[in-house]
């Protein structure tokens, strides 16, 4: 019994961890913008926090497409790619601790059924494509048990896809407007 209240506690403070972390990256997004001017490492960084909040908005690709402009886009990709994905996991621990407060919206459900079905091709394309819902991904996929090496290949792999396009993207967009 005592085992059961333990876990209970630790998902419990893994879900507040999740919400505070979530809160205060917010609070801070505008300041969290400079950290760009420190190359890839601040790239990754700013990528990792943009990420790192559930549910709330970040303004993680336009920095990926700005910064594609002024660095190399395949570096920032990876940067962005590898920060994003380590950001992602605080979706995973939010459904990891079978808390979340969304277990009973349909799209939450939907998400669901298709990471029971095949989670690691369900993150792999949810990460890769912009989308509002991949947290929601993210936390069907602690509530599932997935593990959590899987999960971040996947985001992994998608996130960098997709921070590949922003990047190409930005670095287009500066010679374009150059040119």
């Amino acid at each position: 019994m005592i085992k059961k209240h333990r876990l209970m506690i630790l998902r419990i403070l893994a879900l507040l961890v999740v919400i505070a972390l979530s809160v205060y990256i917010f609070s801070i997004r505008k300041q969290a913008e400079k950290l760009a001017v420190y190359g890839y490492p601040g790239i990754f960084l700013l990528s990792f926090l943009a990420y790192a909040t559930v549910l709330l908005p970040a303004p993680g690709v336009a920095v990926v497409f700005t910064m594609g402009a002024v660095f190399n886009p395949i570096g920032v990709a990876l940067a962005a790619g590898a920060g994003a994905a380590l950001g992602e996991l605080t979706g995973y621990l939010a459904g990891y601790s079978s808390q979340a407060v969304l277990e009973r919206t349909k799209i939450y459900q939907r998400f669901y059924h298709y990471m029971q079905h095949n989670g690691f091709l369900t993150v792999l394309i949810l990460s890769g494509i912009p989308n509002p819902f991949f947290d929601l991904a993210g936390i069907a996929a602690g509530a599932l048990k997935m593990r959590a090496i899987r999960f971040l290949i996947a985001c992994w792999i998608g996130e960098t896809i997709k921070m590949m396009a922003f990047a190409l993207a930005g670095a287009g967009a500066l010679k374009w407007l150059a040119g």
